[in-house]
């Protein structure tokens, strides 16, 4: 087969790692986490208090900025946007895998528990991730136009930095106060501040305190995998390019 027609490794690897940590993002959402840090932050206090999914999403912007930078705008635009329309085939595949007849109903019955995702973290995970993966493909190519290609880490910790935000506060608002204020899935609705406790507050805090440092520590990675990327032969790499 002709490289024209058929994807580098390394391209494949960057969707793969993008596709894997979503599909583990959605199936790890509804476990709370308490994280212990050395010092107190507004709302959250000295534990941050972050949805399971946090780590595995993070990685998701890390492979999106590799994507964007080394293949363009469109190219990362139409990997995030195929990868939304996946979800979908992952909670179906789970949930006719939960409806399927059983041969332990006990253990089935904590199947369905553990990967049966609720309408709230649905509805939050998805409408968060349309929204902010294609914001971080728009503010990391205005950033790299902005500024002639230059300085990489800029638009790597701008865009994910901006876009983690936009997922975050979405996520929450949605999956923990939104829906439960209208009656859809209550028994996961917080208060929006909580002198003790999760609350809504405490949740865009942590979640995001803790996306914002891999926006910063992922960086020195970005670099390695562009230039890992990039010193292969430029005519090879341009064969699969846009």
């Amino acid at each position: 087969m002709s490289s024209a027609t058929r994807l580098p490794p390394e391209r494949l690897a960057i969707v793969a790692l993008f596709v894997t940590a979503l599909v583990v993002a959605q199936v790890t959402a509804a476990k709370l986490l308490a994280v212990a840090i050395p010092f107190s932050l507004p709302f959250a206090g000295a534990t941050l208090t972050l949805p399971g999914a946090a780590l595995a999403y993070a990685v998701t912007f890390f492979a999106s900025d590799c994507y964007a930078e080394l293949y363009g705008r469109r190219a990362a635009q139409e990997m995030v946007n195929v990868a939304f329309l996946m979800n979908f085939v992952v909670l179906a595949l789970v949930w006719s895998t939960i409806a399927a007849p059983a041969a332990n109903p006990e253990f089935a019955s904590t199947f369905a528990t553990v990967l049966g995702a609720s309408t709230n973290i649905v509805a939050g995970s998805l409408l968060a991730y349309l929204v902010s993966q294609n914001w971080d493909v728009l503010v990391f190519h205005r950033i790299r136009d902005a500024t002639d290609g230059d300085h990489l880490w800029l638009r790597n910790v701008g865009s994910t930095a901006t876009s983690q935000l936009v997922d975050t506060v979405l996520f929450v608002g949605v999956a923990f106060y939104v829906l439960p204020q209208l009656g859809i899935g209550a028994q996961l609705g917080l208060p929006l501040t909580a002198a003790a406790g999760p609350s809504i507050a405490a949740l865009v805090v942590g979640q995001y305190a803790l996306k914002l440092l891999i926006a910063v520590v992922d960086t020195p990675f970005v670099y390695a995998v562009v230039g890992a990327v990039r010193s292969r032969s430029g005519s090879e790499r341009l064969a699969y390019a846009d």
